[in-house]
């Protein structure tokens, strides 16, 4: 299992808390076995004494029993409170490994896979994992010595009863390992059943304004009954496989009873066996028969870890095009020029910019027009370094864009997207968002700048309004502005308008752009538009056409 070989340096890290985890289970198997012969010679002792009443003996016994059982619980619960929080441990710190290389991650790394898959492999890959890590890993080694010491007690009590009773064991836990692997593919094909009627009531949900528009309520209650009722079939296939799982190991216990029954009763009859070794027997093979069930399961566990982890170390060896390479810190000042720059989106070989040559200055204004298609959003997402060059160079203050420190050159930058976006919080958590901390006073500034105040002081929460999955209490209008005022709470060098004033009327339009001349003036700003009425007031205009793409493939 090659995939899971990467999961050793995090052995490593907690190896002092799986040593003690491993000398947890050799106490607490121990402590469980020892008591099994006590239980022997009290059966023995009582069968001696049956008429003489009260046997002080037995009572001895009695309080061995008690007090091994006492020390098998506490040593069991410190065995799991040591690599059940190891396997805990690494699970939190693979979900940060995985997290932190999200942020890492360009845009076009995102638009290779899916927000289903990146959310799959944070969460149910590393829970596959977690489990190989904990159970996996505990029910192993618990086993193993687990077998190494009751075989021990059971040969030295009698060695054809041992091999009678251990035999059948091996071949119980291939059968169980079968019926677990056949249990693992019913439960993700389940799984996907349930993943697909969630993405359906989600898609209806959110479009339930067109679902009412074109009065499909019908079409979609029928296509939902379809969903549910094909979960209901594979629930209930795999509820039967579940129950075949219980019955083989119920009538392995039985068989194994009968076995000892069988075998015990004869040699008790030759004298060559008591009654309270018997006993002990009962109780040996009762004590391995589930760990032994479990090999099937914990096995089908780690295969299912091994593929999870090959998806986990798939995606952390994804390599970002947008590399910081740069610890000095510069301030920005604005200057802006693009060199020749051009730029074909890897995912689809569309060329948006073809040899495309502009300067501004710092503190002037240049609006971007064109067609849909020109490269407009392109030429802000350069800026934003957000995706490189395939031609050409850009440079700020007359540094290459890639030799600045990507961090600090991002904080002076406030970045208006076409498509806005709100995180489900509260209206002043997501102005406040773009700087580390925000005073309620500027946060009520500035959204008077973006012309948003007054439609915040309607609401009935006011600021403390929640906007909702991607703001979907509020009209698009609002939520642009509510963007606007993120951006210019930053105090910028460089303003980008990514065609953020299009959900707006004309005059919302001329009140944002005056109220915020001022803050134009000291800052660089590049105003991406459709409208003459936003590009007027630039000091410079660049004019996009659309290249022919048939060609340029």
């Amino acid at each position: 299992m090659n995939a899971l070989k990467t999961l050793n340096p995090y052995f490593l890290k907690h190896k002092k808390l799986l040593f003690w985890g491993f000398l947890f289970i050799i106490a607490s198997n121990f402590f469980n076995i020892y008591k099994v012969q006590f239980v022997g010679k009290s059966v023995d002792e009582i069968s001696k004494n049956l008429h003489n009443g009260f046997n002080k003996q037995v009572l001895i016994f009695v309080a061995i029993i008690v007090a091994c059982s006492l020390l098998t619980g506490f040593f069991t619960f410190m065995m799991r409170q040591t690599i059940i929080v190891a396997s805990r441990r690494i699970e939190y710190e693979l979900k940060n490994k995985i997290y932190t290389h999200y942020q890492e991650l360009s845009l076009t790394d995102y638009k290779k896979t899916t927000i289903g898959d990146l959310m799959n492999r944070l969460s149910e890959d590393v829970v596959a994992v977690r489990m190989y890590l904990g159970p996996g890993v505990m029910y192993v080694v618990n086993l193993l010595i687990l077998l190494l010491i009751t075989s021990f007690y059971m040969l030295k009590t009698d060695v054809s009863m041992t091999l009678y009773t251990l035999i059948p064991l091996p071949i119980l836990s291939f059968v169980i390992y079968k019926v677990s692997s056949v249990i693992n593919r019913k439960s993700k094909i389940m799984q996907k059943s349930q993943s697909a009627i969630s993405t359906f009531v989600q898609d209806s949900f959110s479009g339930i304004r067109v679902v009412k528009f074109f009065a499909k309520e019908k079409y979609i209650e029928k296509n939902y009954g379809i969903k549910v009722k094909d979960y209901q079939d594979k629930a209930l296939d795999l509820a039967k496989t579940e129950a075949y799982f219980f019955t083989i190991i119920l009538f392995v216990i039985g068989l194994l009873n009968v076995v000892i029954l069988l075998i015990g009763g004869q040699k008790y009859m030759n004298n060559e066996l008591s009654v309270g070794k018997i006993a002990d027997f009962f109780m040996y093979i009762n004590i391995l028969i589930w760990p032994f069930s479990m090999v099937g399961w914990v096995t089908s566990i780690n295969q299912r870890a091994e593929a999870s982890m090959s998806r986990i170390n798939e995606f952390l060896d994804m390599k970002t095009d947008i590399i910081n390479t740069v610890n000095e810190i510069h301030p920005i000042k604005g200057d802006i020029e693009f060199r020749n720059v051009s730029y074909v989106y890897p995912n689809t070989g569309i060329k948006a910019l073809d040899n495309l040559s502009f300067k501004i200055e710092a503190g002037k204004s240049l609006a971007i027009m064109g067609k849909t298609g020109s490269g407009k959003s392109t030429i802000a997402l350069l800026l934003c370094r957000l995706i490189d060059p395939t031609e050409g160079e850009i440079l700020v203050d007359g540094k290459n864009l890639k030799d600045l420190n990507l961090e600090n050159y991002r904080k002076h930058i406030g970045y208006i997207p076409q498509e806005s976006y709100l995180f489900s919080d509260t209206i002043e958590s997501n102005i406040g968002f773009a700087i580390d901390s925000s005073t309620h006073e500027k946060v009520v500034e500035y959204a008077k700048k973006a012309d948003v105040h007054k439609n915040i002081i309607g609401f009935k929460d006011q600021y403390k309004t929640m906007v909702g999955e991607r703001g979907v209490m509020l009209s698009g209008g609002q939520k642009q502005r509510i963007c606007i005022a993120r951006a210019l709470i930053k105090e910028p060098s460089i303003l980008i308008f990514d065609d953020s004033l299009s959900a707006l009327d004309t005059e919302t339009e001329e009140n944002i752009l005056q109220n915020i001349e001022k803050e134009l003036q000291n800052r660089t700003s590049i105003i991406i538009t459709h409208r003459e009425s936003s590009a007027k007031r630039a000091d410079k205009i660049l004019n996009l056409t659309e290249i022919d793409n048939a060609e340029a493939v």
